[in-house]
């Protein structure tokens, strides 16, 4: 009968205490919401953390907390609470949602799809999905998705410009254009965008085009790297503005000193341009710092043909083509400049 009676005595207490550990749990969950109420989100958050720590399984008190965590930006601890809740009631809706663009937030982009898919009826799970799948260089269905956006909103420029770069992406350039030129329109702030459509154009071989969002794009803060600057000087030698686009090479050369590739490229972008002297010019540059420079000298070799001297440029021609045996396969190019 002791026993028993020391069982119900230990029963009675754990009931006690739970029922206590309940109200201070409410107790705290209420101090939390007062405080949140008047953006005090800090102390809010302490609250809160006492309400669980008095109930672990208190759903409330942990969507509160991620709320007032997401307030004083510190998604870290409110992906946790939001984690918590949604494992004590996957249906909240509170929590696919925040956590569907957390993860996003956080590069997480398998598990923002996870959650995008279960945020029925969430006003941005069709964007996350999107956006998360190019991030995962699925693109195709980054195309479809974006372009369902965009339907809906058509001054989003951030989807605007992720669908032109998935078309990038997957070589589509000519219908990567429009959208580019779209997204630029409504963000005039994106100075990278602008220099990927300068180099879209080039790749289409429209280099007025290309030239035209070069420019804009240092207009707009674009920092002009030797990268950058090579690709404009070619699209001004490329749009007939030659001495333009030779010194903005001729000074990178200033900085790359006996540079064979920048030489090779300016030799090779004269002779497209018909300017063969200039091109004859860039191969003696060459050869002077490498007189076995086969490509060089069949460059050289035509450059002399299309000026008259046939025989003296096909000699050259057959003494590069004996230096470097792989020029043979460049006879039939003669026409277009030798591509190399």
């Amino acid at each position: 009968m002791k026993n028993y009676t020391l069982l119900f005595a230990l029963v009675a207490n754990a009931h006690t205490v739970f029922a206590q550990n309940m109200d201070s749990a409410k107790i705290y969950y209420q101090k939390g919401i007062d405080q949140k109420e008047v953006k005090h989100f800090l102390v809010a958050a302490g609250y809160f953390d006492k309400a669980i720590h008095f109930d672990s399984k208190y759903a409330a008190a942990y969507q509160e907390n991620g709320y007032a965590n997401l307030a004083m930006h510190k998604p870290d601890i409110a992906i946790r609470n939001f984690s918590a809740l949604y494992i004590l009631d996957p249906t909240s809706k509170a929590a696919i949602k925040e956590l569907t663009d957390l993860y996003y937030s956080y590069h997480q982009y398998e598990k923002a799809i996870e959650f995008a898919n279960k945020c029925i009826g969430c006003a941005n799970a069709e964007r996350v999905l999107a956006m998360s799948s190019y991030k995962n260089e699925d693109y195709a269905a980054a195309i479809k998705g974006l372009t369902n956006v965009i339907a809906k909103d058509v001054t989003d420029a951030e989807a605007t410009y992720t669908i032109g770069r998935s078309y990038l992406d997957i070589e589509q350039y000519t219908k990567a254009v429009p959208f580019y030129t779209k997204a630029i329109e409504l963000d005039t702030t994106k100075n990278s965008w602008m220099n990927e459509l300068g180099l879209l154009y080039y790749n289409l071989n429209d280099f007025q085009h290309s030239k035209t969002y070069f420019l804009t794009a240092v207009e707009h803060g674009y920092v002009a790297t030797n990268d950058f600057n090579e690709n404009l000087g070619y699209a001004y030698i490329y749009s007939g503005e030659f001495k333009k686009g030779e010194k903005i090479l001729l000074d990178i050369l200033a900085k790359k000193p006996g540079n064979k590739d920048i030489l090779r490229d300016i030799a090779e972008a004269s002779y497209k341009q018909k300017l063969y002297d200039k091109s004859l010019d860039y191969c003696q540059q060459l050869l002077a710092l490498n007189d076995k420079d086969g490509k060089a000298l069949y460059q050289a070799g035509l450059c002399f043909i299309k000026k008259g001297a046939k025989e003296k440029g096909q000699n050259m021609c057959d003494t590069a083509i004996k230096i470097d045996p792989s020029l043979a396969g460049m006879r039939t190019k003669q026409d277009g400049g030798m591509g190399l």
